[in-house]
Order: C-alpha cells, then sequence, then structure tokens
C-alpha cells in the first residue's frame, strides 16, 4: 500500500496532487546531498576491517518530561548488511550516564537486558534542570541519528557536544503544566491494518519500501498493538485515533483495527475514532459503497455520516471527517459543507469551553523535507474557514492531525492559542503515539515509541524508508515537535474528568 504522507498517486490522479516545479527543485536539493551521504556512509560500513566490533548510531531524545527522558539507540555490526544498507544486530548491554555537568556524569540508568534495539528510561529528573548524558554499549558511546537535511537536532534541546563522536548531550527539562492533573489522551493516527509494504510512493522517483522480515507478525498489527499496550502503561485515560486505520477501507481490516483497540476500552466512551482517506468510500463488486459501510460498521456513532461532539467532564472533543467526497486520496481533504456548518455551530454554542479537536488531515503543512502536495493536507478555504472559528473560540487549544506521518507542533498567526500537533504514524518509524496530559492550568504533549520488542525491532528496520531519509521527515527537527508545555486556562474541565479516568481504567 502507498504511504500517505503523499497520498495515492495513480497514473490518472488530478495534475494538483503533484508538486509545483518549486517544490520539486527544493527538495531535490536537499534530498541530493543526504542521498550522496547515505550512499557515503554504506560504502564505508561496507570496507569494516573488524566485523566483530560495534557499531552504536541512531542515538535519539525520543522523550522529555519534566521528570523524564527516554533516549533510544541501536548497536550493530560493522560491515554487514540486512538488505537495506542497515547493519546486522549486534545484542549487547546498553547504560546512559549522565548527570548536571558534562564532566560528572555520576548517574547510571540501564536496560533489564541485552538487546540491539536499546531504550533507557531515565527517571527523578528536576523540572528546569540542565542534563548531560551519553548513552553507550559495550564502551562505545553512541552518535546521533544525523538530521542536518532539516538542521535538525535529534539528542537534545541544544547543541552542546553535536560535532563530537558520542558527546555528551545538553538536554533541559522543561517545567510541568500549571496546575493539577486532570486526565492523560493518547493521540495517535496511522495504523494502517492491511498493509504490507511501507514506504511506497506512487508518481515519485523514490527508491523501494519496505517490507516486514519473513515469518514476523504483520507490521500494522503488532504495532497498533504495541501502542495499545504502551498506551495503557503510561496513564491514558482516553485514546483518538486520529484516521487511516486501515490501508484501503477493507471490512476484514477494520474489523481487525476494532478488535486490537477494543484492547484500550470501550468505543465511543474510552476511545475515540475518525475516518482518515484510505478509509475512505469505495464501489463494492457489487458498485455498493461497501466499504464506506464497512468503516462505519466497525466504528458507528456519531452526530453526523463520520463526525461527532462529546462531552468529558467539561472537555469538548470534536472528531471531523476530514475526506467527505468521492476521490483517489490524492487531493486535499475535504468536510463537506454540511459538515464544516455543523462544526461552526458547535464551536458558536460554547467558544469557551475547553476543546480538543482532531481529523486526519491537518491544516497546513510546513517545513517539509519532500515536496508538498495538495493532497497533504485539508483543502485551503476550508482550513482557513476553521481557523476563523479557531479564531472566535477562545476555549479550542488543540488540533490534532495525522496523515503526514511526521512530528510536527505548529502554531498559526490566525488563532495562536491552538496548537497544530501532527504525529507520527503509528505503523512505521518512529512507531508510537503522543500522550497529551491535560492540566487545569496548561498542558504538555510528549512523543513516546512502542516498547515492545517486536516494534523496537519493525521500528529500527522502518527508518530504511526512503533510502534512509525517513527519520528527516518523521522524528521531528527539534525536542519540541513532539514534546511541549503550553500554558492554556482549562479550568473548565470539571472535577468529572476524574470520575472518567477512573471509570477508563476499570
Amino acid at each position: 500500500m502507498r504511504c500517505c504522507f503523499s497520498a495515492h498517486l495513480p497514473a490518472l490522479a488530478a495534475l494538483s496532487a503533484f508538486p509545483g516545479p518549486c517544490e520539486v527543485l527544493r527538495s531535490g536539493a536537499r534530498l541530493a546531498p543526504a542521498l550522496l551521504r547515505t550512499a557515503s556512509a554504506a560504502v564505508q560500513r561496507a570496507r569494516s576491517p573488524h566485523p566483530d566490533d560495534l557499531t552504536a548510531v541512531n542515538l535519539e531524545l525520543v522523550t522529555l518530561t519534566e521528570d523524564r527522558a527516554v533516549v533510544t539507540w541501536y548497536t550493530g555490526i560493522p560491515g554487514t548488511n540486512d538488505g537495506l544498507g542497515h547493519p546486522l544486530p549486534a545484542i549487547t548491554e546498553g547504560e546512559v550516564v549522565y548527570g548536571t555537568h558534562p564532566s560528572r556524569l555520576n548517574r547510571t540508568a540501564s536496560e533489564g537486558r541485552p538487546t540491539a534495539h536499546h531504550q533507557v528510561e531515565l527517571t527523578d529528573l528536576e523540572p528546569g534542570q540542565t542534563y548531560y548524558y551519553q548513552a553507550r554499549s559495550r564502551g562505545v558511546a553512541a552518535t546521533p541519528t544525523p538530521l542536518h537535511l532539516v538542521r535538525g537536532n535529534a539528542v537534545g534541546t541544544s547543541t552542546f557536544g553535536l560535532g563530537t563522536r558520542g558527546g555528551p548531550y545538553s538536554f533541559t527539562t522543561p517545567q510541568p503544566p500549571p496546575g493539577r492533573h486532570l486526565l492523560s489522551i493518547a493521540l495517535c493516527n496511522d495504523l494502517h491494518l492491511g498493509e504490507t509494504t511501507a514506504g511506497l510512493v506512487g508518481g515519485l522517483p523514490l527508491p523501494r519500501g519496505v517490507s516486514q522480515q519473513p515469518g514476523r507478525a504483520p507490521y500494522p498489527e503488532l504495532m497498533s498493538r504495541a501502542l495499545v499496550e504502551e498506551a495503557r502503561r503510561r496513564g491514558a485515560d482516553v485514546l483518538l485515533a486520529g484516521g487511516d486505520i486501515s490501508a484501503g477501507g477493507a471490512a476484514h481490516d477494520l474489523g481487525e483495527a476494532r478488535r486490537i483497540l477494543d484492547g484500550f476500552g470501550t468505543h465511543g466512551r474510552d476511545y475515540f475514532v475518525v475516518r482518515g482517506n484510505h478509509d475512505r468510500a469505495g464501489t463494492g463488486p457489487d458498485g455498493d459503497n461497501a466499504f464506506h459501510d464497512a468503516f462505519h460498521t466497525a466504528f458507528p456513532g456519531g452526530d453526523g455520516p463520520g463526525y461527532f461532539a462529546r462531552d468529558l467532564g467539561g472537555l469538548r472533543i470534536i472528531g471531523l471527517d476530514t475526506y467527505v467526497k468521492t476521490g483517489n486520496g490524492a487531493d486535499a481533504g475535504g468536510l463537506g459543507p454540511e459538515q464544516l456548518a455543523w462544526f461552526q455551530a458547535r464551536l458558536r454554542e460554547a467558544p469557551d469551553q475547553p476543546t480538543l479537536v482532531f481529523g486526519h488531515h491537518p491544516l497546513t503543512v510546513r517545513d517539509s523535507v519532500f515536496p508538498v502536495t495538495r493532497g497533504q493536507c485539508l483543502e485551503r478555504r476550508q482550513a482557513r474557514a476553521l481557523l476563523d472559528a479557531y479564531a472566535q473560540a477562545p476555549g479550542v487549544f488543540l488540533h490534532h492531525a495525522g496523515h503526514t506521518h511526521r512530528n510536527k507542533r505548529t502554531v498559526l498567526p490566525r488563532a495562536p492559542h491552538v496548537t497544530q500537533q501532527e504525529v507520527a504514524a503509528a505503523k512505521e518509524y518512529p512507531g508510537g503515539f503522543t500522550l497529551l496530559r491535560i492540566h487545569s492550568g496548561g498542558y504538555a504533549l510528549n512523543h513516546y515509541k512502542a516498547d515492545a520488542p517486536a516494534a523496537r525491532q519493525w521500528n529500527e528496520r522502518s527508518r530504511r524508508v526512503a533510502a534512509g531519509l525517513w527519520p528527516h521527515h518523521a522524528l521531528g527537527r527539534s525536542v519540541a515537535d513532539r514534546n511541549s508545555v503550553t500554558a492554556h486556562d482549562l479550568s473548565g474541565i470539571a472535577q468529572r474528568a476524574q470520575q472518567i479516568a477512573m471509570s477508563a481504567r476499570r
């Protein structure tokens, strides 16, 4: 199945779905040097004279909260190749040494077992404190995932340590959101149940996609199950799945998604789902809208065909169907006039009520590595209409979107009180979800990778999408694109939210 950050682009797709010449030239100027660097690195690995040595690479500071940090990296055998230009795994121990001064890394966090896919969590950190750290395996310091293509930083909140081999690197913990904690919500999207190859991009001259290794579980299923498990472990009270639940709207795939998500709780109470363009209406073998019916059979309910508003103890959640149209998915998302009018009316009814909106297509796409097409976001006039509605509704604080398969935080001048948070795909690298922690005076957004061993393995394998350039696009160019804290008056969320949270845990 084709990757949805560029959507389906079959031969007869509308010309408007393709990037313009300026977009192609801009992306080409960025991609060409990176492809050459990737090829050069592969040659250097192949020339390694000591295949039993260890290489520790792809270091990333994935999660950063006021009191903890999650660091991941990979250990491989130099001079080997898994068929995707990646060294074969070297199973060994991993640890992170850290402290509040670069020359005194006097604290240690380690893993419970040897692995090649390392994930270490630092706990009991102090808010507002700068820490220095080094990740290492068998004495070899891990080097960062390079994000030179986007001038990004994968390992810290400052440039300290960059340019060295192994650091130490630096981050500063944020202050917690103001006020008391009310509830936590897991934001996820792009599960793509039924997909068999990640990273196929129709109409664009990019390399072949990445498939699961023979004998292993289909990656959309294992990643979705790992997401549900990790979301519950991290304390999520509610889960929102923002579209592209399936790869093509098939009843079997949507039914399997329902069974997996039911592991989190009850649909319509503990978790909510909206439709994406991959779940779109289609024509069945007898000419009926079999695929459209399949989605609503799997996930029934709503105030309209695919949209709804729900009140969770004073927190209003609005789910949007951003592809209410007949098409192939390559064109811009659209709400349709009926849904748009319904949405505007809901905000006018209670403009000050704390409100979270989620739908598949983002309102805008900025700072993309790859060429931007109209199919990557909502239709321009409708996006402007939503922003105008937000400008008159101070209670709206977050718009969660998927579709682009990347972590990206955007604040638009037309509605500066609303954070637009694009969340990376659940199905592939970096493979996880974003936890929204709501406090009475603000909120935090923190991205977590799925932690199950099989999920870690697939995450590392699927980073090879787009010839290894995928991290530049998907991870987030800065820690703030996947971890942020925002002050916002959410005191309108009643104490009943606590009761809902307790009910969700039962």
